[in-house]
């Protein structure tokens, strides 16, 4: 069965001068103010479009690698993913590095590492995003 999840934004003036609010309809767990500054500079409390894919792309990478994981019959007890949008103004998003710490019992550095790249490879987050270089850093927890 599909599903299909909403936002929405309202933004009100210029670019470099207004300001939007984005709210996730589909959950409704908030509104989050954005900004061309929250975007290009400093967020000052205020969230932006790469963030909100960062947010996407972390998330989604995690759940593929626990269930990568998990059908291999080695599980995670945990995992940690953080994802850095990088975007230039002019340029667009000019990369995402993903970097994920993982305590999976049964599992080596190799094995993880592989796991991982086939996470990044088939989670639908790193599929719609294909045209930006996406890297990745994997490791296991000492």
């Amino acid at each position: 069965m599909a599903t299909t999840r909403t936002a929405h934004t309202v933004w009100q003036g210029t670019l470099l001068e207004g300001t939007g609010e984005v709210t996730l309809d589909s959950s409704g767990v908030g509104q989050y103010p954005v900004s061309w500054p929250s975007r290009a500079e400093d967020p000052n409390g205020k969230t932006s479009p790469e963030e909100l894919i960062a947010a996407a792309h972390s998330s989604c990478f995690s759940m593929a690698l626990s269930n990568g994981l998990s059908q291999a019959g080695t599980p995670p007890t945990k995992l940690e993913t953080h994802a850095e949008v990088t975007f230039k103004p002019g340029d667009g998003i000019t990369g995402i590095q993903l970097t994920v710490r993982g305590e999976v019992p049964g599992v080596d550095e190799s094995a993880f590492a592989k796991a991982a790249e086939d996470a990044k490879a088939n989670c639908p987050v790193s599929q719609a995003l294909a045209g930006t270089t996406i890297s990745l850093s994997a490791s296991l927890a000492s």
